[in-house]
C-alpha cells in the first residue's frame, strides 16, 4: 500500500510559495492513517510505517476502523473506479494526542489525500474534498482555497480557529494540485503538554473512565442505528471511545496501565450496566 510523503516546514518549501495557487487546510492532530477497499470488501488500514492484518489493529483505530465499516460507501467505490484495490486513503484518525477536540462531533477520520495507483498521482485538492463526500467520509476543513502563492507569507500567517474545538488548529498544511505540500504548526502544539497519565488498579481505572454517563450515551447510539444494546456490543464501543478519548493518559510512558485487566473490568461493568437497564 502506498506511503504518504513527509510533509516539510514551510520555512524548507521555499518552491511552494513562488507559483500557482495554494489550498490551507487544517493540520489535525491525530494519528495518520491510510486504507485501501480490497476486492473482498475487507478495509486493509496502515499507519505511516506499517499494514496491519487483521487482529493486529492497535487499540487507537479501533474506533476509525468502526468508522469505516459503518460509513465508507462500498458500492459507490466500486461504481467509481474499476479496481478498488488501486486507490489509497490518507488521512488522520481523531484520537487523543495534545488536543483534546470535541470528540461527540468530530468525525473518527478526516481525509486529506487520495492516491490513484494505476495513474501514479495524487488528486487534486478539490477532487479530493468531492471524493470523500461521496464516499460519506469527511475531508479535512479547508480553510482558504486558491490563494495566490506569491501572496502567502508563511512568516505572518496566524494559525485560524480549529473546526473541531474552541480553540487554535494544530497548524495548517498547505498544497498545490501538483502534489507540493508544506507545513505550519501551532507553537502550543508543539510544545510538550503536562499529561497526567492514569495510576492504580485496573478497577479504579475503570471507574474513573468507563462512567455511567458513557455507557449511557453509549447504549443511546447504539439504539440510534436500531441495534440491541448488548453487553459485546456496549463493551466494544465503550472501550474504543475511552481508548480514542484518554489515548494520551492510558499509553503514556509513565502510565501503569495493563490493558488486558483493564478490558476485564470494564466487561464487568458494562454487564451491570446492560442488567440494570433490562430491569
Amino acid at each position: 500500500m502506498k506511503r504518504y510523503p513527509s510533509i516539510p516546514r514551510a520555512d524548507a518549501a521555499s518552491a511552494l510559495f513562488e507559483r500557482g495557487h495554494l489550498w490551507i487546510q487544517e493540520k489535525i492532530d491525530g494519528w495518520g492513517v491510510r486504507f485501501q477497499l480490497q476486492e473482498s470488501g475487507v478495509i486493509r488500514v496502515g499507519d505511516r510505517e506499517r499494514v496491519y492484518e487483521a487482529g493486529e489493529l492497535p487499540a487507537r483505530y479501533q474506533h476509525l476502523i468502526r468508522h469505516l465499516r459503518e460509513n465508507l460507501d462500498r458500492e459507490a467505490l466500486r461504481a467509481a473506479v474499476g479496481d478498488v484495490e488501486s486507490v489509497v486513503f490518507f488521512g488522520e484518525a481523531t484520537v487523543k494526542r495534545t488536543i483534546d477536540y470535541e470528540w461527540r462531533r468530530t468525525p473518527s477520520f478526516l481525509g486529506y489525500d487520495i492516491w490513484e495507483t494505476n495513474e501514479e498521482r495524487f488528486l487534486p485538492p478539490d477532487a479530493v474534498e468531492k471524493v470523500y463526500e461521496r464516499l460519506g467520509l469527511n475531508p479535512v476543513n479547508t480553510v482558504q482555497k486558491e490563494v495566490r502563492a506569491v501572496d502567502f507569507d508563511p512568516d505572518a500567517y496566524e494559525i485560524p480557529e480549529s473546526n473541531w474545538y474552541d480553540g487554535p488548529a494544530a497548524g495548517v498544511v498547505i498544497r498545490n494540485k501538483t502534489g507540493e505540500r508544506a507545513e505550519l504548526t501551532h507553537p502550543n502544539v508543539e510544545a510538550t503538554t503536562d499529561v497526567k497519565p492514569v495510576e492504580g488498579p485496573a478497577e479504579e481505572v475503570a471507574t474513573e473512565l468507563a462512567t455511567d454517563r458513557r455507557f449511557r450515551t453509549v447504549a443511546t447510539a447504539v439504539e440510534a442505528r436500531n441495534r440491541a444494546v448488548t453487553v459485546d456490543t456496549l463493551y466494544d464501543r465503550v472501550f474504543e471511545d475511552i481508548v480514542r478519548e484518554e489515548h494520551d493518559r492510558l499509553f503514556h510512558d509513565a502510565a501503569d496501565f495493563d490493558e488486558g485487566a483493564f478490558r476485564s473490568e470494564l466487561a464487568a461493568l458494562a454487564s451491570e450496566f446492560v442488567a440494570e437497564r433490562s430491569n
